[in-house]
C-alpha cells in the first residue's frame, strides 16, 4: 500500500503483537538535563524512538577554558499513584548511561508530593516505600490508626473489596512521585563529551484504537488524539480500509503509543547544533502518525527528521496502529 509522509505527520504501515490488557496508560520519559550552565553546548543530539528501544546519544561540548562539573539529570515525569492502582500503566525501565563508552552509575532521588506538598519524610517513618510492588502491601499492614491519619491527610484512599471473609478495607496510594536519575559529570576544557542513553520506553496502548471508529473521532477526546499525534486525512483514509478489511461489525484495531520528552532540549545554553530524529515503526504493514517537518522515509521501518540549531517546542508523541484480525466475509 502507498505511504504518505506529510508536511506535519506521517502515514504508513506496520504490524505488532496485540496487547495482552484493554488498554495501558503510557508514561513519558524524555532527554538529559543539565543544571543550568552557559559553559555548555548540546552540539549534537541523536535519538531513536521505536515501541521497545529509545536510544539517544549526545555530544557535548565545553567552551571554556577549564573544566566544568555539574549535575547531569535524568528527570521522570511526575506519576500520580492512584490512578496507576486501579489501571494498568506503562513505565520506562532498563536505564543506561555511557560516558565515551564507559557505563556510569546513576542515583536517584525520589520524592512523594501532596497538593505540591513534600511527604516523603511521613511515609519514610512507617517505612512505607514511595512506589513498587510492596506499597500497597505496606500500607494494608499499618495499624488502624496510622492508616486513618494517612486518610486524613489525603495520603490514601479507600479500597474495600470482598476477600470471601467479608469487606475488608485497603488502602490504595494516593501521593504523587517524582523520580530523579542523576550523576555527578566533569565536562574537560575545550573538548567534546559523548553521552548516549538507552532504556525501554512507557509504550502505552489499547487493543482497539478509537480511531477506527468514525463517531469517536468526532468526540472530544478522538479530536485531542488526532492533534496530538498530527493526524491526516492520509492516515485516517488508512484506518478505514483497514478497519473494512477486517470483515468486522465492529473493527478491532491494536494500538500502541509512545510519549518521548523533547523540550528538555531547550535547557542548554544554546540550541542543539544538529539534531536527528529516527522513528521506527517496527514492521512494515501498520500505520504510523507523529508530528514534525521535513520527515523522510529511510527504510521500510524508518522515518528521519533533521534539524539545525534547533530548540523543540513541543514534546514528541508516536502512534502506531497495528492491522487488526480478520474475519471471514
Amino acid at each position: 500500500m502507498k505511504v504518505t509522509v506529510p508536511s506535519c505527520a506521517m502515514a504508513a504501515l506496520l504490524a505488532m503483537p496485540a496487547l495482552a490488557n484493554d488498554t495501558t496508560a503510557e508514561t513519558a520519559a524524555g532527554g538529559l538535563v543539565l543544571t543550568r550552565n552557559g559553559a555548555i553546548d548540546m552540539v549534537s543530539e541523536d535519538l531513536f524512538v521505536s515501541a521497545d528501544k529509545v536510544r539517544v546519544a549526545y555530544v557535548f561540548r565545553n567552551r571554556t577554558p577549564g573544566d566544568v562539573t555539574v549535575t547531569v539529570a535524568f528527570p521522570m515525569p511526575d506519576r500520580d499513584l492512584l490512578p496507576a492502582y486501579f489501571q494498568d500503566t506503562a513505565l520506562p525501565s532498563g536505564f543506561r548511561t555511557l560516558v565515551d563508552g564507559r557505563p556510569v552509575t546513576m542515583r536517584v532521588e525520589r520524592k512523594a508530593l501532596v497538593s505540591g506538598r513534600d511527604v516523603t519524610a511521613i511515609l519514610a517513618a512507617l517505612n512505607v516505600p514511595l512506589a513498587g510492588d510492596r506499597t500497597a502491601a505496606a500500607l494494608d499492614a499499618l495499624p488502624r490508626a496510622e492508616q486513618d491519619r494517612l486518610l486524613a491527610a489525603k495520603l490514601a484512599e479507600p479500597d474495600e473489596s470482598d476477600d470471601g471473609h467479608g469487606m475488608k478495607r485497603h488502602l490504595a496510594p494516593a501521593w504523587t512521585l517524582r523520580e530523579t536519575w542523576y550523576w555527578e559529570q566533569t565536562f574537560p576544557a575545550g573538548r567534546d563529551l559523548q553521552v548516549e542513553h538507552s532504556y525501554a520506553p512507557g509504550t502505552g496502548g489499547s487493543v482497539g484504537t478509537m480511531l477506527a471508529s468514525k463517531a469517536s473521532r468526532a468526540e472530544p477526546e478522538g479530536r485531542r488524539m488526532i492533534a496530538d499525534y498530527c493526524v491526516d486525512s492520509a492516515f485516517l483514509a488508512a484506518i478505514d480500509r483497514r478497519a473494512a478489511a477486517t470483515h468486522a461489525e465492529f473493527a478491532v484495531l491494536p494500538e500502541k503509543r509512545i510519549h518521548y520528552i523533547l523540550t528538555t532540549g531547550g535547557n542548554w545554553a544554546a540550541p542543539i547544533g544538529r539534531f536527528r530524529l529516527v522513528v521506527d515503526k517496527g514492521a512494515a504493514d501498520n500505520l504510523v502518525s507523529f508530528c514534525g517537518d521535513g520527515i523522510r522515509k529511510i527504510s521500510p521501518t524508518q522515518f528521519e527528521m533533521m534539524k539545525t540549531n534547533w530548540r523543540p517546542e513541543r514534546d514528541l508523541k508516536i502512534l502506531i496502529v497495528e492491522p487488526g484480525p480478520r474475519n471471514p466475509g
